[in-house]
């Protein structure tokens, strides 16, 4: 239907919703035969509407004809009430309904609903054979992967008065879905008679119907089943348009942050979860096996105009059966509060007791500027997979968001971590010009926000790798700890600089509680290499680094581990051909300077002088990294222009100095005065 002249200026608000239109199979034929028939069918198919309508949270909008027209907060429900319809009507001689359900943008007005959801639904349900219900692709798949959902594909149809052709999907009959036949044949005689009857009949019936539900339906509370560990898988994108892959990944991440401050309970970050994105994922049993979870969370995202739509369902892992399902939707203004209300529920479905912080955040959202959330998942979505070109684009697009809200603290939080990982890696900006900018952002985070777990952890990072404050880092990581029990990256940081200051028994406890959160992380595991290497447990550290390589076998910082653990042994030999490895093209420029290491400590000088003049020709507008030329100079035994270098890393507010007091490649500096007083220098104890 088109929209009508002046709706917009009427009393009218634009939805995202589920239209059903259901109408009588045979209708005029019944007519002509028996009219007192048609009147008890129409009756009847109108009042058991009204029945079930508030169990699915459905409206109705208007008849017409022997035609109904009712709407849904969310296709799930929409397919639920309808199918719950034609189990009622399974026995009943007198009545069959054809029905067509379509999910898409409504223009709801004061007194009417219009638009291509509302026409579509009202064409396809004619494709639907009597007592059978059809819906379109939209709908087929926000629904598909929920039990007993098999439906045939009838292909694409063009539909009177539709500019496009439609996906239309037959639903196939469900017997586990169904009222018990019984019961089925007494709800259709009552509903005959409650047209005759009048309003104390109707109350009747509903009573008799709920008491059916209630007596033969099955419960998808999960509140006899324990559940404390937990997975939000990759949200499907229902948006129809591939480049709002981010949007959807991004909205995992938001409910899983979300889920993530729950004290109770332990949530798998996105690391591993991203690993069973797409249509080939395992079965749901294996997967809870490879993450050791009590529970996953499974949805979709559909994105349509200003609204947003997160349908979401809850499923028992191990035993994959389905628990609870629900659908939400709110304007893109507050998508955070959409996240929290989908976090809330599954909160509450699990039973957990929630502290007063955490149900206060939770019901705290602010409302976001649409364009600022959008470039803020642009930067998550971009930092999440590092390289250099990738962190430049991060960057932009936290930039972006901040400029266009400047209260957003998460945008902060993300433009403090990539700034820092810049400067780590030194290959679009020095570290230099990213610490002012890493420790502005980190501050106004954590002002902005200061129940932000990560913003506390952006702070904590920058105070332990700028300004080598390790009580005032460790202080901002305890913080985030309380705010966010599972925020894997705070544990997995906090593990290697406890790790730095040699504080190892608890570096490992660290390390194994992020593997944990995160458990098919290769870089986790690579960051617990340290720890273990430098307490001497060599085997175990490349044991590791091969579970690395397998979780992800493109990875050069395999190689580079390998390389390193071999070097922490002393065996030279060994380690170059890993390094050689792990300096490609795209490779961070640090790589290249462990190499250059091990080449002079191998005795080739030539083939260590080879790589700082490649570094030199390499080198962002002239600048190479002091750090990367101290150790190869290290590496060729010369001590006085390694500890040149070392201190202009120091003035350059080199990253790397973490390393100092921990990687034995250093042991030949420590007597040295100059090494002693950088070493006070960084806080660290001799």
């Amino acid at each position: 239907m088109a929209t009508p002249p002046n709706a917009e200026a009427a009393s009218s608000k634009r939805e995202l919703a589920a239209i059903m239109f259901s109408d009588i199979a045979g209708y005029t034929a019944i007519m002509g035969r028996d009219e007192q028939r048609a009147i008890r069918a129409l009756a009847e198919h109108r009042e058991l509407l009204r029945a079930l309508l508030p169990k699915f949270n459905g409206r109705m909008l208007g008849e017409i004809g022997d035609g109904t027209l009712t709407s849904f907060r969310s296709a799930s429900e929409a397919v639920n009430c309808a199918r719950e319809i034609q189990a009622a009507l399974h026995h009943s001689r007198g009545l069959q309904l054809r029905i067509g359900i379509h999910l898409g943008e409504v223009l709801f007005t004061d007194d009417n609903a219009w638009g291509d959801g509302v026409n579509i639904a009202s064409r396809i349900h004619a494709l639907a054979p009597p007592g059978s219900i059809c819906v379109s692709a939209t709908v087929y798949d926000e629904v598909r992967n929920k039990p007993g959902m098999a439906a045939k594909n009838l292909g694409r149809k063009s539909l009177k008065n539709v500019s496009r052709p439609i996906g239309v999907y037959l639903l196939s009959e469900d017997p586990d879905n169904r009222v018990a036949a019984g019961s089925s044949t007494r709800i259709s005689e009552r509903m005959r008679r409650m047209a005759v009857t009048g309003v104390v009949a109707i109350a009747a019936v509903v009573l008799v119907y709920l008491a059916a539900i209630r007596r033969f339906g099955s419960s998808n509370s999960a509140g006899s089943h324990i559940i404390r560990s937990i997975a939000v898988l990759p949200l499907d994108n229902y948006s129809g348009d591939p480049n709002q892959e981010y949007f959807a990944d991004g909205m995992t991440d938001e409910l899983t942050t979300d889920l993530a401050t729950m004290s109770q309970l332990r949530v798998i970050s996105r690391g591993s979860v991203m690993q069973f994105k797409g249509e080939h994922r395992p079965s749901t049993p294996a997967i809870a096996k490879l993450l050791n979870v009590d529970a996953v969370v499974e949805g979709s995202v559909l994105r349509i105009g200003d609204r947003v739509r997160i349908t979401a369902q809850l499923i028992d892992a191990p035993a994959d059966k389905h628990l609870w399902a629900r659908s939400y939707e709110r304007d893109s203004r507050d998508v955070l509060a959409l996240q929290d209300e989908v976090a809330s529920a599954i909160a509450k479905e699990i039973n957990l007791e929630l502290a007063p912080a955490e149900q206060a955040r939770l019901t705290s959202a602010p409302a976001i500027t649409p364009e600022a959330f959008d470039a803020y998942l642009k930067g998550r979505y971009f930092f999440s997979r590092p390289s250099d070109e990738n962190l430049k684009t991060a960057i932009a697009e936290f930039e972006e968001a901040v400029r266009l809200d400047p209260n957003f603290a998460p945008a902060y939080s993300g433009l403090s971590d990539a700034y820092l990982w810049a400067g780590f890696n030194e290959g679009i900006m020095s570290s230099a010009d990213a610490m002012p900018k890493t420790r502005e952002a980190a501050l106004r985070a954590v002002q902005l926000d200061s129940q932000s777990a990560e913003a506390h952890t952006s702070l904590a990072v920058f105070k332990c790798c700028y300004e080598f404050d390790w009580t005032g880092a460790e202080n901002e990581f305890r913080r985030a700890f309380e705010l966010n029990p599972s925020y894997a990256l705070a544990h997995d940081s906090f593990g290697f600089i406890l790790a730095a200051q040699g504080r190892l028994r608890e570096s490992l406890a660290e390390g194994k509680r992020a593997a944990e959160l995160d458990p098919l992380s290769p870089q986790i595991l690579l960051n617990r290499v340290f720890a273990l290497a430098w307490d001497g447990k060599y085997q175990a550290a490349l044991e590791l680094v091969d579970k690395a390589a397998q979780l992800d076998p493109a990875s050069v910082m395999t190689h580079w581990g390998n390389g390193w653990i071999h070097l922490a042994t002393g065996n030279i030999t060994a380690a170059i051909p890993e390094l050689q490895r792990a300096h490609t093209s795209d490779s961070p420029a640090w790589s290249e300077a462990w190499l250059g290491y091990a080449y002079g400590a191998s005795g080739d000088r030539a083939a260590a002088m080879a790589v700082i003049e490649e570094m030199n020709r390499n080198a962002l507008h002239g600048y190479v990294p002091p750090f990367n030329l101290a150790i190869v100079y290290l590496g060729m035994g010369d001590h006085e222009r390694a500890l040149d270098y070392l201190e202009h890393a120091y003035s350059a507010h080199s990253q790397w100095l973490v390393w100092l007091k921990m990687d034995r490649i250093f042991d030949p500096l420590r007597k040295e005065p100059r090494f002693i007083a950088l070493m006070k220098r960084l806080n660290f104890a001799t």
